[in-house]
């Protein structure tokens, strides 16, 4: 049947219309697809994602990030492939942080540039971030949120420890002792130093702030005199006290306006947790950039209530940690049948860190008290969420909030570990069950075909 040059046409026409649509189509299909990429993280803990902790560090970055990686292109017997593993590391950071590049050197072929670097290892990275660089030879989250932090703070942050009056140790090692909480804030990025105001004429100029960790013998009045110029300049401070006397420092205590009553905070929720005196549970923070979206729970041992009475209304204070919701403030003797006297102690909740702020110069001062000074030590300070309530602390003190995060969590299923029996089972599923069973459903099928 033929048919006229102007239905040839019409078809013609047609055919080139459907062809022209198809094309169209799948363009915007992979245009979409682009645009729109998503993936599921079906792992017990997430442990393929990026912490919020990370990506808010991420976002801190605005500029972009330049990741170099230094690896031999043989294998290596003890690492494997080096380059795809650094490849399969950086993938999620790569997704949530569109600028972060990542190239690859091999050693090998380029040695100068490797010399050039200062590069010792096999895999090891350069992180570059608006002219400041660092290294990288682990491949887990928390160095590299680490790395991340330290390169996005913009300037130095120098932390004096007071010290000459038997004070906590930012690197000592014994229980009572800062070193775990000093080598963590190392890792961040800031830098830490003691300083001894009976040999230097004060604070130095260049202090981020001035951790106060409960001195054990008494200030000379000079001492105080220097802490309190510090101050007035407008020093941030952060001061970590004991359940012992002031030391000399009760001069520094009615400067901002702090109320310290006497006795120690008993907790009926934390009984399980008593050590070598009484511990209190915090799991209620006050509306403060320190404390935001900080959900964890909380241990101060030996603590003491906080309270401020300021009516001159020279501070702005804001309690930060509330413990013992159902205990209270203890002013008796801590025995075995220590319990509430409606006549002298203080019934919870009770406030045990509290931030102070005021205007200095134009200059926003800020200053933390602690009633615990052992909530940090390093018998306590990896409990439940207290280190990372310190290092945020630290970090609105330093005027660095957009770093305040969540440390990256660790990777609980990183192994899976399976018993014997489920070896066994697994075993004989996939190698005689299975195999056995394609085998006699392939025998019948071709028994069936036969007899057909």
């Amino acid at each position: 049947m033929s048919s006229s040059p102007r239905a040839r046409l019409a078809l013609l026409a047609q055919n080139g219309l459907f062809v022209v649509l198809l094309v169209a189509a799948v363009l915007l299909l992979a245009r979409l697809f682009q645009d729109h990429f998503h993936q599921w993280d079906l792992t017990l803990n997430a442990r393929n994602s990026l912490s919020p902790g990370t990506l808010q560090t991420l976002a801190v970055l605005k500029g972009p990030v330049t990741v170099t990686a230094y690896y031999t292109a043989e294998q290596d017997a003890s690492v494997g492939d080096i380059r795809s593993r650094i490849t399969d590391f950086m993938t999620p950071y790569r997704l949530a942080k569109g600028d972060l590049a990542v190239a690859f050197v091999d050693t090998r072929a380029d040695p100068k540039r490797a010399e050039a670097a200062n590069i010792r290892m096999n895999g090891e990275m350069v992180v570059a971030y608006e002219g400041r660089s660092e290294h990288l030879t682990a491949l887990d989250e928390q160095s590299f949120a680490n790395l991340l932090a330290r390169l996005a703070r913009n300037a130095v942050r120098q932390v004096f420890f007071l010290d000459g009056h038997g004070e906590r140790s930012p690197k000592g090692i014994a229980n009572h002792d800062l070193g775990e909480f000093g080598r963590r804030l190392e890792a961040k990025g800031f830098k830490l130093s003691v300083v001894n105001l009976g040999v230097v004429p004060g604070v130095p100029d260049n202090a981020s702030m001035l951790v106060i960790a409960g001195p054990g013998v008494d200030l000379l009045p000079a001492e105080v005199a220097k802490i309190r110029a510090y101050i007035d300049r407008g020093g941030s401070l952060f001061w970590l006290l004991n359940q012992e006397p002031l030391h000399g420092l009760q001069p520094i205590a009615d400067l901002l306006g702090l109320q310290l009553t006497p006795g120690v905070v008993v907790d009926p929720a934390a009984n399980e947790l008593r050590g070598a005196g009484p511990v209190a549970i915090a799991f209620a923070y006050g509306r403060h950039p320190a404390t935001r979206g900080f959900s964890l729970n909380t241990a101060f041992p030996n603590a003491r209530r906080i309270a401020v009475n300021d009516d001159a209304k020279v501070w702005r204070p804001t309690p930060l940690v509330e413990v013992a919701q159902e205990g209270w403030v203890e002013t008796g003797p801590l025995d075995a049948e220590v319990s509430f006297d409606k006549a002298r102690d203080i019934r919870g909740p009770v406030t045990v860190v509290t931030a102070l702020e005021r205007d200095v110069d134009g200059k926003m001062q800020r200053i933390i008290v602690s009633g615990s000074g052992d909530f940090l030590s390093n018998t306590y300070a990896g409990l439940l969420g207290n280190i990372d309530l310190g290092i945020n602390l630290v970090n609105w003190l330093a005027g660095d909030e957009g770093l305040i995060t969540l440390e990256p969590r660790s990777r609980i299923d990183a192994n899976l570990e399976l018993s014997r029996s489920w070896l066994v089972f697994i075993a004989l599923t996939f190698l005689i069950v299975l195999p056995a069973a394609f085998l006699f459903t392939g025998g019948m099928i071709w028994w069936r075909r036969r007899r057909a």
